[in-house]
């Protein structure tokens, strides 16, 4: 069929329009109808610019190398999506014709999506977007009403396209220019933040310097101090105790019934100075152990101790400092473990408990009990009183040298403040720790929890690995462990965790059980079936009770959350380092 322009077309399902391509003037329709079929087929004025451009340049090549071709613009509706297709096709000439190199369609590729190069044709496609099957009449009947333009007028509307584009691409220099001097005001203000970000953090960095050389100074002062202050008492100790033994001994030869005969009141006298003496005498070994203890050159003498004989001995020994009508009492298991320790050291520490607590105790009763935490591997003592007890602002301090708690009671039966300090220092020299607790009017508890297998390690862990998800408690716990571990590695889950403790295996683990997916509990059953992790101990550290614990969860201790403290840490630890000498010990 042929419309009124002169152009021939089918109605057939794809096909729009066809055009002959025969020589310049051919070109310039095409390009008309390239444009004209772009818009029916609904694309935009920028889309129908590309396409009018790409059949142009390669009509204008193919009039010069091939010679008469036909154009056939249509649309494919197969697919994923719709497309228009133009195909220009021409005869194939025979072998003995000469030709002209066919054309390249490099332009055309440039501007459209595809451009296809077969034997004999052209192929071009370009994507369309919301045409339906039921669009194709409609574009044909758009295509066949477009009036035909002569070349002036095609040109024309070149020139227009052009200017156009050009008014387009001053519009983009103009947007660019602006986002340029947005960016370089930007970039003035970052230098200018940066500057004195810079400043403020030179400032810093010279505080911190100064502050950190002035800590310095502070700790080799306080070091310098110590030094002395330790030098201080073993001098005084030694230059005090050839007197005072003197002292005692001269008291009791004036005592001895063997010598001259004392009036009532000379022997009361002399009993007194006996007394003192050995008082005296007391506090001095204590300042002269203390001082040793913290020089480092006491050392425990480690052996096995019977505990019951240690206990029994203990028992007649301060039996007769209890009030009367306060009951005094020793409980043990009837199989106690055994200990390997320095039973002098112990008891000292006991009797200088015992005898805080049967001091301060005008009724009721004094209990010293000794028990196997069998899931630590530890022996802990007990003393437990009913007497006074100790005002919660005073009980953080009792551990303090020389500070005593005023009061009526204590007034009547003062001391040296030197005990507790005292009992406490040569607890940590057995490898154990010393807590106590108190409450006004009910009593008070001192509990020593020493390791099995006695050891002078410090209670330190080298590299620890907490893996709990409450960032409170990580602060807490952070604070907490100062002092006790060298490196502290944190992970918010059970998964980070574990790949925290495959990288890099800590020294001890502390592990939290409520957490999401993974859970405390999956963890542990990790930990238990991996190869390398599953010898390193692991702390559980809950708000939970320790019930809920499955019974082969291998796990060294349980810490509960609200009643954590450094000092439980630090008996946590030096727990686990008496294991490992047990182990390294034993051969296990």
């Amino acid at each position: 069929m042929v419309d009124d322009a002169g152009y021939e077309w089918q109605p057939t399902s794809t096909t729009l329009i066809r055009c002959p391509l025969v020589d310049a003037n051919d070109v310039f329709i095409v390009r008309q109808l390239a444009r004209d079929v772009a818009e029916a087929v609904g694309l935009g004025r920028q889309d129908r610019v590309r396409v009018a451009t790409a059949l142009s340049e390669i009509g204008r090549e193919l009039i010069d190398a091939v010679g008469p071709a036909v154009v056939d613009f249509g649309v494919e509706l197969d697919g994923v999506a719709p497309s228009l297709v133009v195909e220009i096709t021409w005869e194939t000439p025979s072998p003995d014709t000469p030709n002209a190199p066919l054309p390249t369609a490099g332009a055309a590729e440039r501007l459209v999506e595809r451009v296809e190069r077969l034997d004999g044709r052209i192929v071009v496609r370009k994507r369309l977007g919301d045409f339906r099957p039921g669009d194709v009449e409609g574009a044909r009947t758009a295509v066949a009403a477009a009036s035909p333009r002569g070349a002036l007028e095609e040109l024309r509307s070149q020139n227009q396209e052009l200017m156009s584009a050009l008014d387009d691409l001053q519009a983009r220099q103009e947007d660019l220019l602006r986002l340029n001097g947005e960016l370089e005001e930007t970039n003035q203000g970052v230098l200018a933040l940066y500057a004195e970000l810079s400043r403020e953090l030179a400032e810093t960095n010279t505080g911190v310097v100064a502050l950190y050389a002035e800590l310095e100074d502070k700790t080799r002062q306080l070091r310098e101090i110590a030094e002395t202050r330790t030098r201080f008492w073993a001098n005084v100790s030694h230059e005090l105790r050839t007197p005072v033994n003197s002292v005692i001994g001269l008291a009791r030869l004036l005592l001895d019934p063997a010598g001259d005969p004392l009036t009532e009141e000379q022997h009361r006298q002399t009993r007194l100075i006996a007394s003192s003496g050995a008082t005296l005498l007391t506090l001095v070994n204590e300042l002269l152990d203390i001082a040793k203890a913290e020089s480092g050159r006491m050392e425990p003498s480690l052996a096995p101790v019977d505990l019951v004989e240690l206990l029994t001995h203990v028992h007649g020994v301060m039996r007769p400092m209890a009030a009367p009508g306060v009951a005094f009492r020793v409980d043990a298991d009837d199989r106690p473990p055994a200990v390997v320790t320095d039973e002098v050291i112990l008891t000292r520490v006991l009797r200088n408990l015992l005898s805080n607590a049967l001091k301060f105790t005008p009724r009721g009763e004094v209990v010293l009990t000794a028990e196997h935490d069998a899931l630590a591997n530890r022996l802990v003592l007990t003393v437990r009183d009913t007497g006074i007890g100790i005002t919660a602002d005073h009980a953080s301090r009792v551990f303090e040298e020389f500070y005593q708690i005023p009061g009526p009671l204590q007034a009547r039966a003062a001391g040296t403040g030197l005990g507790l300090p005292y009992a406490r220092g040569l607890t940590r020299l057995l490898g154990g720790t010393l807590t106590l607790e108190s409450t006004p009017q009910v009593g008070t508890t001192a509990v020593i929890r020493l390791p099995l297998h006695g050891t002078t390690a410090p209670t330190r862990a080298e590299h620890a690995l907490l893996i709990d998800d409450d960032p409170a408690f990580r602060e807490l716990f952070r604070g907490l462990t100062q002092g006790l571990v060298a490196r502290l590695t944190e992970a918010a889950d059970g998964t980070r965790g574990l790949a925290l403790a495959a990288e890099d295996p800590p020294d001890v683990i502390f592990l939290d059980l409520h957490m999401p997916d993974p859970d405390g509990f999956e963890v542990l059953r990790r930990l238990a079936t991996h190869g390398t992790l599953s010898r390193v101990p692991v702390v559980v550290v809950t708000s939970l009770d320790r019930s809920v614990l499955p019974a082969q969860a291998a796990v060294a201790n349980i810490l509960s959350k609200s009643e954590l403290t450094a000092e439980r840490i630090a008996d946590t630890l030096t727990a686990r380092r008496a294991d490992d000498a047990a182990g390294d010990g034993d051969g296990t």
